[in-house]
């Protein structure tokens, strides 16, 4: 933009990625790491997850609060919470600071807390990333939030008054195996949610999916 009095032109401010935070990382190292690599951050306060970058949802753990919250079963139930997200993962911190099984030792066994990771791939299905320190942990962010997010946001998250077609989304999004991208492409096919149900080309549309719309014939 040129500035005519000064003959100059004026750069154009590059909009600051922006991250989501809790609340109660607002006083985290790597929130102030965030801040130094040049991102937006804004607190709320979370039911779900430490951090959301645009739709997906980070669960935060250093080694010592992820050992504790293992033992305390906390940690179970932030985890089946994670899943209502459709992109999730868990990070893990400290690798390079802490042992991930020496620690608490005498109170929980090596090989509990492998089969605890296992089952957060395999029972749980959410992706675990294991960073250096608290820098690592700001850099995975950073990095996750440059990233331009081209898919779908699913709107169960979302705490808003819906208008009527994210309406018809979300009740689309709460049959099993149906997300964002399925409810909008059905909905755009179909026009109304009992066209949807009532339509013999489904499982031509989405394939299995169209059984998780067999439970409107279920009894409660």
């Amino acid at each position: 933009m040129l500035d005519i009095f000064s003959g100059k032109k004026e750069e154009k401010s590059e909009e600051k990625p922006i991250v989501v935070a809790d609340i109660h990382e607002k006083n985290s190292l790597v929130i102030s790491e965030l801040f130094s690599l040049g991102i937006q951050v804004k607190f709320e306060k979370l039911d779900v997850a430490d951090f959301l970058i645009n739709s997906v949802a980070v669960e935060r753990k250093t080694i010592s609060d992820f050992l504790s919250s293992m033992i305390s079963k906390r940690l179970s139930q932030q985890l089946e919470n994670l899943g209502q997200y459709e992109k999730r993962f868990l990070i893990i911190e400290g690798i390079d600071e802490q042992n991930l099984y020496t620690e608490k030792e005498k109170v929980i066994n090596s090989n509990a807390v492998r089969g605890f990771l296992l089952d957060i791939i395999l029972k749980y299905q959410i992706p675990i990333i294991f960073s250096k320190n608290y820098e690592d942990t700001a850099r995975f962010l950073d990095i996750l939030a440059r990233k331009p997010d081209k898919t779908s946001s699913s709107l169960r998250m979302k705490r808003k008054t819906l208008n009527k077609k994210e309406q018809m989304q979300f009740i689309l999004e709460g049959f099993p195996g149906i997300g964002a991208e399925t409810a909008k492409k059905l909905l755009s096919r179909f026009k109304t949610i009992k066209n949807i149900i009532n339509s013999e080309e489904l499982e031509k549309e989405i394939g299995k999916k169209a059984g998780a719309f067999k439970l409107v014939d279920e009894e409660y």
